[in-house]
């Protein structure tokens, strides 16, 4: 009697799995880096901290895993949120007029004094983080509950968000000097404590749709909302309850962004990072017509996006190409996660049979 054998039976697994494509991207771009860029994998400890390009992608990586950890389950909905880069600049602008309110009459004041707040940093944070989650229930209502289209709703925010932004800090660009709020995007126990911010969010939302049942609702939404509805599922409320904390996600990022380069900057705060987070779930597996998701995929698949970004620079390509390079990323990704790829694939781990 033909069995498949043990070798490709364990091959048709590994291919089958969410995590291959992005680890796979992940490993053919670092093996780029090893190759061509000299001193990419050293690694330096300087008062406790380290340094180094793998720190780097790491750092300026978290903000898009926050982002791509919300957006999963947007997307897992059969949604997709293009609001979260103005919902970072919403939550920045909150946390600096808060913490230098000068701005509001009209100011230029530059603060020196590493330990001056208007404001406590509890409040900062809470303040910001309450005002994204608004952002989120706007976001939320008007995909479940008013029935626009999810691009065309989220889109009203991401065009205006900015604006919004503006006017908080009174269109001026608040420096912020205050040393606490600069420890969430710096060095903190040897890594930067963004990434550990990253671990707290990713472990309590895995937790969350994996040990509940909210992550099976939020697939059943995604793959039929009717069928759901009809299962006793309220779809409207988990595309409430999915905004909602896709809006929490983006307010911690725009935190992390203001903390690591110390302003408030309406304009270029989470410019483009919407583009980022969906492109990192996407490769990491999750259909943009909703269903089943990964958040470790999505994961890796930030940590692709800032790899790609990071290697870009090291290799000295202007930061008005890269653009161009991530829409060459955004076609590889389509022809990988393509009907005829998935077919080749499946015909080399094809399992072989022996007597």
């Amino acid at each position: 009697m033909k069995k498949p054998t043990k070798k490709t039976s364990t091959w048709k697994r590994i291919t089958e799995s969410r995590l291959f494509l992005p680890l796979l991207a992940l490993s053919l771009i670092l093996l780029f880096d090893m190759i061509f860029i000299p001193g990419f994998f050293s690694i330096e400890n300087r008062d406790g901290n380290l340094y180094g390009s793998l720190i780097d992608i790491l750092r300026n990586g978290s903000t898009v895993m926050l982002l791509a950890i919300g957006m999963t389950l947007v997307i897992a909905t059969g949604g997709v949120d293009l609001s979260v880069g103005a919902v970072m600049a919403i939550a920045a602008s909150m946390a600096g007029i808060l913490m230098n309110p000068s701005a509001l009459r009209n100011e230029v004041f530059f603060v020196t004094d590493p330990t001056y707040t208007f404001q406590p940093l509890w409040l900062v944070i809470v303040a910001a983080l309450f005002i994204s989650v608004l952002c989120g229930v706007w976001n939320g209502m008007l995909v479940g509950y008013m029935r626009i289209q999810p691009m065309v709703a989220t889109l009203i925010l991401m065009i205006s968000g900015r604006g919004i932004a503006q006017l908080i800090t009174n269109g001026l660009r608040v420096q912020i000097t205050y040393k606490p709020y600069t420890y969430i995007g710096q060095g903190w126990f040897i890594l930067p404590f963004s990434l550990y911010l990253v671990a707290v969010v990713f472990v309590l939302t895995w937790l969350f749709t994996r040990k509940t049942a909210i992550g099976m609702f939020i697939e059943s939404v995604g793959i039929n909302f009717r069928s759901s509805f009809y299962s006793g599922i309220d779809e409207k409320k988990i595309k409430l309850m999915v905004y909602t904390f896709c809006g929490f996600c983006a307010g911690i990022a725009g935190l992390v962004a203001s903390s690591n380069i110390k302003t408030s900057d309406a304009n270029n705060i989470g410019l483009t990072t919407e583009l980022d987070a969906i492109l990192a779930v996407v490769i990491g597996g999750t259909s943009m017509a909703g269903g089943r998701f990964s958040l470790l995929a999505s994961m890796v698949g930030a940590l692709v996006m800032q790899a790609i970004t990071q290697s870009m620079y090291a290799v000295g390509v202007p930061a008005f190409a890269l653009q161009a390079i991530k829409a060459v990323v955004v076609v590889l990704v389509i022809l990988l996660y393509s009907d005829q790829f998935r077919n080749f694939i499946r015909r080399i781990s094809a399992p072989k049979t022996e007597a």
